[in-house]
């Protein structure tokens, strides 16, 4: 855990600004993250999570947590969790979805896949902050950076 503490990068992927806007401002309330890299859409995630495309430069360490939005342009949540899941090198990642869908077989979809937590939005930030806490990864300083992609 003293590692996760350390990075305490976030990976959100997130296609509505509105939502992004208040993940951070919760984040950074509650001093949760060193980093927040914001992802659009699911194929820009795992180019990310796999540095390929723009990110093929970026260091090659995991985030120490993924907020995850099930429905997404190009690539599905679902489908983004399923590839990260079955991956030996990215299935360690804690996932916490952040969707509007208050579908049974969404959360269920997600829980078989390994998520950690499943939070529906619009969030309850007292809910959101615990999945987070409870996952560990709480940076000591607050945010330093806000990367878009």
């Amino acid at each position: 855990m003293e590692t996760i503490n350390k990075l305490g990068r976030i990976l959100m992927v997130e296609d509505d600004p509105k939502d992004v806007e208040l993940t951070l401002t919760a984040l950074e309330e509650y001093n949760l993250a060193n980093e927040v890299v914001v992802t659009r859409d699911g194929e820009q995630a795992l180019d990310y999570l796999y540095c390929r495309g723009e990110y093929k430069m970026r260091s090659s360490d995991n985030p120490a947590v993924m907020l995850l939005d099930l429905k997404l342009p190009k690539v599905d949540g679902l489908e983004v969790l399923k590839q990260i899941k079955s991956d030996e090198k990215l299935r360690m990642i804690p996932v916490v979805v952040l969707t509007s869908s208050k579908e049974e077989k969404d959360m269920v979809a997600s829980y078989k896949l390994g998520v950690n937590a499943y939070v529906v939005k619009p969030v309850d930030f007292h809910e959101f902050v615990n999945a987070i806490k409870e996952l560990g990864v709480s940076g000591q300083s607050s945010m330093s950076h806000r990367r878009e992609a």
